[in-house]
């Protein structure tokens, strides 16, 4: 009873982070599923399957706060579900450790760059002319849906900074737009672990556990996103890729512990410090703008009589 109530926690904060950054639900549920013993296989076939439902009603309640572009949804999205059927089917008969530090080398690049945009500038005033193509969505769905089901994880992690770094769609929107796609990548590659795995090593009890944390958090995390400012959330999510990556690439390379600890209390810190000089230059943009607007026009006092 106790697994059952840590996972549907584990689920719920997962959901709570992945709903409000766009990232982390797969990564953390598929740690914890492999920490118990469970395979790899059946770890990301446990948490897809859970993902269906989370990130169901997570693209509905994005969609309900106006978070979510549906056509890069589409572009995205079916190209992912490609990929994720393909990983899926990939990771039934091989393991993909090895892959993991050169993928988190890259992503790691992607969250320095997010990290460093949305803390020192922001978003632009302007936004980058055009809609986000098939040619640019495409091959990241494939990329991202292949890495989500044969690593236990990597939709968010591989789309949220791409369509930052793209700075075509909001912050908020690139949340929602990802989240909501995500659904395609969790059923096909679902799908594909049913044709590899046949449910073998698939705890039923343990994967409503994860729904059930998740489907709580979604609507709450959905709200989250809107009500955070673009340059925070920004500053927020890649600080969030560059902790995971340098934990993922140091653990890879068989670093000491107090090599790792060390690292990562560094960054910790420094994320730290890029949030608040977000939240400082945020407030100071909303100050400007407001001593900028121009004053409301006094009434003229009614005439006696009128």
């Amino acid at each position: 009873m106790q697994t059952i109530i840590l996972l549907a926690l584990v689920g719920l904060g997962a959901q709570l982070v992945d709903g409000a950054l766009g990232m982390a639900y797969g990564v953390t549920s598929t740690s914890l599923l492999l920490a118990v013993g469970l395979a790899p296989a059946a770890a990301s076939a446990s948490v897809h399957l859970a993902e269906v439902g989370t990130t169901l009603v997570s693209g509905l309640s994005h969609w309900r706060f106006g978070n979510v572009d549906w056509r890069a949804v589409l572009k995205i999205g079916i190209p992912g579900a490609i990929g994720a059927f393909a990983g899926a089917t990939f990771l039934s008969g091989l393991a993909t450790d090895v892959a993991k530090p050169y993928t988190s080398a890259i992503l790691l690049g992607l969250g320095i760059y997010v990290l460093v945009r949305f803390t020192l500038k922001g978003l632009p005033a302007r936004r980058a002319a055009g809609r986000l193509s098939l040619r640019f969505l495409a091959p990241l769905g494939l990329v991202g849906g292949f890495l989500d089901a044969s690593g236990g994880g990597g939709w968010g992690p591989v789309g949220t900074p791409a369509l930052l770094a793209s700075g075509r769609l909001e912050p908020r929107k690139v949340i929602g737009t990802i989240d909501a796609s995500e659904f395609l990548v969790a059923v096909a590659a679902s799908v594909g672990f049913f044709v590899g795995l046949s449910g073998a090593g698939i705890d039923t009890t343990w994967v409503l556990a994860l729904l059930a944390g998740g489907v709580v958090a979604a609507p709450l995390a959905a709200w989250l996103v809107r009500l955070i400012p673009a340059r925070i959330l920004g500053s927020l999510v890649g600080g969030l890729i560059v902790f995971t990556n340098v934990r993922t690439i140091l653990t890879s390379a068989e670093a000491s512990d107090s090599v790792v600890s060390g690292s990562l209390v560094a960054i910790s810190v420094l994320w730290a410090a890029a949030v608040g000089w977000s939240l400082r230059e945020h407030r100071r943009t909303v100050a400007a703008a407001k001593a900028a607007a121009p004053a409301d026009e006094p009434r003229e006092p009614a005439l006696v009589g009128e």
